[in-house]
């Protein structure tokens, strides 16, 4: 395959319209897993997805133009499912289960749109919601990341000039290949991208996994992005997300079903899935008050997502909660995957060798990595804290809790209340890089 030039593709964008997001195959796996689930589930909810900026210093609105922001979001709304794409979901091998989506979801999936967004501009601060039924607002969170995050980007180099660009590309490139010579030196290492979601633009991303499929070999699992999965041929990773248990608890009618909503949730997952895909995603209200309360039939999954919490902290009180049950972790799997750098993947990577079996969703800091690349005195490249989040379930507000109190999303009242019924934080709160 011709590499891209992408320094020429990203000198183009000033002439004309270059759609960031090319198909709705242009997200994380785990959203399609979660979308049969919830259609075959929960198809009478109804919920609000809001873009979230958790870096208020960057005031996206006055960088990205408005104009162009709409378009990118109505050209997202006038994709569909290519024939192509459908055979490639319908046939493919997904976790090594053959045929994972169902027929009747694949028949429903094929025509499916984004719904219509809100877009306004308050305080230098877009605010962007989608409203509608859970199985089609979901859909919006991550090309709308995809979005924001690549607009900004543009505006950032729409300034420099064409060797400008090729310097700036090449620096970035000579960043990354140092980074999987460093992951070539650990052996056995199992490591996925997961970095759609505040990718600094889609050929970048494409660049970066392409880099790492050569580099790492078969240490490389594969990528979250499901087109460049497809196209790259390779494993498309991803189990389930937060939204989930956020959903399922606004819906609670009493405390004590409040408490439940995070095992519900899986009670439900496992009626779909099996084997690898079951990974336990604790922290969406606090892992120490999940673990507290689990269920031993949880201690048979294949493994954990340590999400928020510090990764070796959050990683040792899995190991002994899986003692305490009977369970020997060094046949369970810790899938780490919150803010990693090069550096916390080596020290994590070490720290458990031989404890546990471990696997890396490397993000923001693989795809959108331009920090001290730049030929400009700018910022401007820097990733930001963006995300998109279940924000209303039915009229009720939602709330995400986290490990890292920074993180928590919703209604302070109900954050309050979260807290009340789950407990506080087991971890004190740290700075959000990205």
């Amino acid at each position: 395959m011709v590499a891209t030039d992408i320094s020429t593709r990203v000198w183009n964008h000033t002439f004309k319209l270059d759609p960031i997001v090319r198909s709705l195959l242009d997200t994380d796996f785990y959203k399609l897993l979660m979308l049969q689930m919830i259609r075959g589930l929960h198809p009478q909810v109804d919920v609000t997805f809001s873009l979230i900026n958790r870096t208020r210093r960057v005031r996206l609105a006055e960088l990205i133009d408005e104009r162009e922001l709409r378009a990118q979001l109505d050209h997202a709304r006038s994709l569909r499912f290519t024939k192509r794409e459908m055979i490639w979901l319908a046939g493919n091998t997904f976790y090594g289960t053959r045929q994972i989506f169902r027929p009747d979801f694949l028949e429903w999936l094929a025509d499916f749109r984004l719904p219509p967004y809100e877009l306004r501009v308050v305080d230098g601060q877009f605010e962007l919601d989608f409203h509608g039924s859970w199985t089609d607002t979901m859909m919006w969170e991550i090309p709308a990341l995809a979005i924001v995050n690549e607009l900004r980007s543009r505006a950032a180099m729409k300034d420099l000039k064409r060797f400008e660009l090729d310097v700036l590309y090449a620096r970035a490139k000579a960043k990354m290949w140092e980074k999987v010579e460093r992951l070539q030196a650990l052996p056995g290492l199992r490591i996925s991208d997961f970095g759609t979601r505040r990718r600094h633009s889609f050929l970048w991303q494409r660049w970066c996994v392409e880099a790492l499929k050569e580099g790492l070999g078969d240490r490389f699992l594969g990528s979250s992005n499901v087109l460049l999965a497809m196209e790259t041929d390779l494993e498309a990773i991803g189990t389930n997300a937060h939204e989930l248990p956020m959903v399922l608890a606004a819906l609670a009618e009493s405390e004590t079903a409040l408490r439940q909503a995070p095992y519900e949730v899986l009670r439900e997952w496992q009626s779909y899935y099996d084997g690898n895909l079951l990974i336990v995603l604790p922290d969406t209200f606090g892992t120490a008050s999940f673990l507290k309360s689990a269920p031993p039939w949880l201690a048979r999954w294949t493994g954990f997502r340590p999400d928020s919490a510090p990764p070796i902290e959050g990683g040792e009180e899995i190991i002994r909660w899986w003692r305490s049950m009977g369970e020997d972790p060094r046949e369970k799997l810790l899938v780490f995957s919150d803010g990693l750098d090069i550096d916390t993947i080596e020290k994590v990577f070490r720290h458990f060798s031989g404890r546990v079996r471990m696997s890396f969703g490397w993000g923001t800091n693989l795809t959108n990595d331009f920090r001290g690349v730049s030929p400009m005195p700018t910022a401007g490249l820097d990733p930001i804290s963006l995300v998109c989040k279940v924000a209303e379930v039915n009229g009720r507000p939602a709330v995400k809790l986290s490990d890292n109190p920074a993180k928590a999303s919703g209604d302070p009242a109900e954050i309050e209340r979260y807290r009340r019924v789950f407990g506080e934080a087991a971890y004190a709160e740290r700075e959000l890089a990205v």
